[in-house]
């Protein structure tokens, strides 16, 4: 439905007559026309409106980029939405399908005892003959901490270096390496070697020490053969790792938003689970972003209070002035409801006004912050910055504070009577 149809639909519907239209239209252009014409009070308006909206967009810029340059990292690096468990208990199956479940739970799975999760390995033909001892991390595709460029595990013989076990052993996606796995039994040592595959080198904080990501089932097998079961070769599947009465010494488990973290710690806790997580942390930095809220907040109030009323009662002085000319339009036939728009609308010019120049300003003083921290931000940061949702959010509010000002001179007008504003003239 274009411009002329809504008008005839609204013809049609008796909400608005030719008369009123014609009315509302003069009134506009009176109103724009005089806006013009006066134009140092006007231009006076549109720069103490910028300079009360200014210095908050300021400000905000800074708190919203701060904020966001400690947020963001956070929201970022999965080792802050890890929930790692303290000490060693009893998980069976069941438990681990029932948070696999959880919508608060993005990535779990099961860990072995710490004593055996270790392994040495070695790159068989290379000439160093390098032999180092790494622990086994299990992993899956969807793992957080592999990243999205790193493809996830799908077989028993495939695993994922950590960055200094492949520093340590010149090891790439590719290269064929060798597991090494011992165990003492009726006082005789068996050793077994596991041909693997690297497909990958995780991200070096994803893991700080020598390690190997592996699947749940080598990490099971292995743990199997060190109980005393038989291990052939390249035999990686545990006999008894999908038993639902099978119970795990551990867990990875990854939340799926940074504020769920404290949610699963509670639930844990309740489960008499004891875990270590980084919520004091993340707390600390939604505590400050709180703290500066409120300030920030307490701040725009009082200054967009104190202009709404500076701007009222300027409406009000200049309605005041001008009363003889409002009191020919009264008798000329303008109705009341149509010349109160006379001081909404010249408001509402001087929102959208003051809200542009304070917008360019803004920019200008972003610019030269982000310039001036520009070394001691990380790549893509920024220490002023706003989104365009939040200075289309400031056009809004300004014009209802605009607009909540010229009540007090709609309200002037709408009493004004006719023989006033004549005897004036």
């Amino acid at each position: 439905m274009n411009f002329t149809e809504r008008f005839k639909f609204l013809d049609r519907m008796h909400l608005m007559d030719p008369k009123q239209r014609h009315h509302l239209r003069l009134v506009a252009e009176l109103a724009a026309r005089d806006y013009r014409h006066d134009w140092i009070m006007s231009t006076c308006y549109i720069l103490a409106l910028a300079a009360v909206l200014m210095p908050l967009l300021v400000l905000f810029g800074l708190k919203f980029g701060i904020i966001s340059n400690l947020l963001e990292p956070i929201k970022q690096d999965p080792r802050y939405r890890e929930i790692v468990p303290v000490g060693s208990g009893n998980f069976t199956n069941a438990w681990f399908q029932a948070m696999d479940a959880r919508s608060d739970v993005v990535f779990i799975i099961p860990k072995t005892r710490a004593i055996a999760a270790s392994m040495k390995i070695r790159v068989p033909d290379s000439e160093v003959g390098r032999i180092i001892d790494v622990e086994m991390i299990p992993s899956a595709p969807g793992d957080p901490s592999m990243g999205p460029e790193l493809p996830g595990l799908a077989e028993p013989d495939e695993v994922i270096l950590s960055a200094s076990a492949a520093d340590q052993l010149g090891a790439q996606a590719g290269t064929q390496i060798e597991g090494i796995v011992s165990r003492t039994q009726h006082d005789q040592q068996e050793t077994e070697l596991i041909p693997l595959t690297v497909i990958g080198v995780a991200p070096a904080g994803a893991f700080s020490r020598n390690g190997v990501f592996v699947t749940i089932d080598l990490l099971t097998a292995v743990e199997d053969f060190r109980d005393g079961r038989s291990l052939s070769g390249a035999g990686l599947v545990a006999a008894d790792a999908t038993d639902p009465d099978h119970t795990f010494a551990g867990f990875r488990l990854f939340a799926d938003e940074i504020d769920d973290v404290e949610t699963l710690r509670a639930e844990l806790a309740r489960q008499g689970v004891d875990v270590r997580t980084k919520s004091a942390d993340i707390e600390l930095v939604k505590s400050l972003d709180t703290n500066l809220s409120i300030v920030y907040w307490v701040i725009a109030l009082v200054s967009v209070g104190g202009f709404c009323f500076s701007f009222g009662a300027s409406l009000w002085a200049n309605i005041d002035r001008k009363k003889g000319e409002f009191s020919v339009l009264r008798m000329v036939g303008f109705h009341t409801q149509g010349i109160v728009w006379f001081p909404l609308l010249q408001a509402m010019f001087t929102g959208v006004l003051g809200w542009l120049l304070a917008a360019v300003t803004y920019f200008i003083v972003q610019g030269a912050l982000n310039a001036m921290f520009r070394d001691n931000l990380g790549a893509g940061q920024s220490v002023c910055r706003l989104l365009p949702g939040h200075l289309v959010l400031a056009l809004l509010l300004t014009l209802v504070a605009a607009i909540t000002a010229a009540v007090l001179g709609g309200a002037r007008v709408a009493k004004m009577e006719p023989s006033s504003g004549l005897r004036s003239l």
